[in-house]
């Protein structure tokens, strides 16, 4: 399950998170956004309970956007402990990501 993200929750969802947590940066209005929404909302269920999803819209959270240099979209942030560990630009496939949370967890 995803989770709306948003500048009031984003220390709690993501910042405190011991677990590792991956930020959808997107916007409605974005084709490659839409296109990979369902890709991340299969891995939120595939890594049940070892992965944090949150999505984060950047027009409306033009902050949080502006505070992790988000410069395109759609944009993936992966966090552990509060710390950035990868970041990736564009649209990416479910396998794709999979490969990718596998290298963290």
């Amino acid at each position: 399950m995803t989770k709306a993200i948003t500048k009031q929750n984003f220390e709690t969802e993501i910042l405190n998170s011991d677990k590792l947590t991956l930020v959808d940066f997107w916007a409605a209005w974005c084709g490659p956004c839409r296109l990979v929404v369902p890709a991340v909302e299969k891995l939120a269920e595939h890594y049940h309970g070892r992965l944090n999803v949150g999505m984060v819209n950047v027009d409306e959270e033009q902050e949080l956007a502006a505070r992790y240099h988000v410069m395109s979209i759609p944009t993936l942030i992966f966090f552990k402990d509060g710390e950035i560990i990868d970041r990736q630009v564009g649209a990416k496939s479910f396998d794709e990501l999979v490969r990718l949370v596998d290298k963290f967890l």
